[in-house]
C-alpha cells in the first residue's frame, strides 16, 4: 500500500511538471497549475535565504548538512500549512532517527517567522523567502490573482510577499526530499493547496530515497 503511495506521488509531481520540461524553471507561473518544479535527480539552487532571526546563509550550506525534508508552504497565516507542519510532529523523531533535518520555507518575512514561533512550536526550522530566490529556483512559484490577493487581505489581514512587477508570489505546497549533495531524491507537488501528503507518506518516501551509508 505504502508503494502504491509512494508510485502516486511521482505520478503527481509528472503531471505538474513533465509537460514543461524545456521551460526555465525560475520563472513565476500565471497560475498554481502551472508550476514547473525541479525533477528528480536536479540540483538545488544556489540561492539565499533568511533564518527566522533574519540572517542571511545560503541554503546548499544548509542542505551540505544533512539529508534534507524541504518544504514549501504558503505562511503560518495558512491553516492546511499550519496542519501540515503539526502533523509532522508525529515524524519528527523517526526523521531525525534516519538522519534527515526538516526545513520549512515561505514567502514570509523573518518577523512573521518570530511571530509563527512563539504562537505555536513547530517541529522544523522555518526559513524566510521573502526574495523568492528559493520558490523560483525550485520551479514552485505562481501569481495571484489581484482579487484573490484582496480576499486574503480583506478576510485575514494578511499581506503577500510580490515580486518585483508588484503582483503577489505564492508557492505550491511542495515537499522535496534531497540528498547531503543537494541532489533531489523525491518531490510532490500539488497545485491544489488544500490537499497535502500524509506524515506516513512523507516518511515512507524518506526512508525510501535514504543515502546508504
Amino acid at each position: 500500500m505504502k508503494k502504491w503511495l509512494l508510485l502516486a506521488a511521482f505520478a503527481l509531481t509528472a503531471a505538474v511538471s513533465t509537460s514543461a520540461l524545456a521551460l526555465d524553471r525560475t520563472v513565476i507561473a500565471d497560475k498554481a497549475e502551472n508550476v514547473t518544479p525541479l525533477l528528480n535527480g536536479s540540483m538545488a539552487p544556489s540561492v539565499t535565504v533568511k533564518t527566522a532571526d533574519g540572517s542571511p546563509v545560503s541554503l546548499q550550506a544548509l542542505l551540505m548538512q544533512k539529508p534534507t525534508v524541504l518544504i514549501f508552504y504558503r505562511g503560518g497565516w495558512c491553516p492546511y500549512c499550519s496542519r501540515q507542519l503539526a502533523e509532522l510532529k508525529s515524524i519528527e523523531q523517526d526523521l531525525v532517527d534516519e538522519g534527515y533535518q526538516v526545513l520549512a520555507i515561505s514567502p514570509e518575512s523573518p518577523k512573521k517567522l518570530q511571530s509563527q514561533k512563539l504562537e505555536t512550536e513547530f517541529a522544523v526550522t522555518l526559513i524566510s523567502d521573502e526574495s523568492l530566490a528559493a520558490i523560483r529556483g525550485f520551479g514552485v512559484g505562481f501569481y495571484v490573482p489581484s482579487d484573490t490577493r484582496k480576499l486574503y487581505k480583506d478576510r485575514m489581514n494578511v499581506d503577500l510577499t510580490a515580486d518585483v512587477t508588484k503582483t503577489a508570489v505564492l508557492p505550491a505546497p511542495a515537499i522535496f526530499i534531497l540528498d547531503e549533495a543537494g541532489t533531489v531524491q523525491f518531490s510532490y507537488v500539488n497545485p491544489n493547496f488544500k490537499v497535502r501528503p500524509s506524515a506516513a507518506l512523507v516518511l515512507s518516501a524518506a526512508k525510501l530515497v535514504k543515502p546508504q551509508a
